[in-house]
């Protein structure tokens, strides 16, 4: 009688089990599909993530060229009511993370050098 119980309670808790194992699965073809899809930018990120700035001239070029803030964020405001609010799209962009960075390395360069950075903080 004892080996009929852990059967059972065995039969239990299988579809436990095969839901987590399914739901695993699923987490796993969603993580393999979004590498598979990232995998072409791989070359670009690490070009980004290496390059070095070491030239003042460089390094304000790239704080004029990226922005602090996304452009497209706003506030649609009628009749001095806030009627919607659209959201940054930068970080619908694949390469946001390295290029804030790299905005980020060429500040604090422009810092390191006693450069005054506070019109690119803007």
């Amino acid at each position: 009688m004892g080996s009929t119980t852990i059967s059972l309670q065995r039969a239990r808790k299988a579809p436990q089990e095969l839901t987590v194992s399914m739901t695993s699965l699923r987490l796993k073809s969603t993580v393999r599909l979004r590498d598979w899809l990232q995998a072409p930018l791989r070359p670009i990120r690490t070009m980004i993530d290496n390059f070095k700035i070491r030239d003042p001239h460089l390094a304000h070029l790239v704080c004029q060229w990226i922005p602090a803030q996304c452009p497209f964020e706003r506030d649609v405001v009628l009749f001095g009511h806030k009627v919607m609010h659209i959201p940054p799209m930068c970080k619908l962009n694949p390469l946001y993370d390295q290029v804030a960075g790299l905005r980020f390395r060429a500040l604090s360069f422009l810092a390191e050098q006693g450069e005054d950075v506070t019109p690119y903080l803007q």
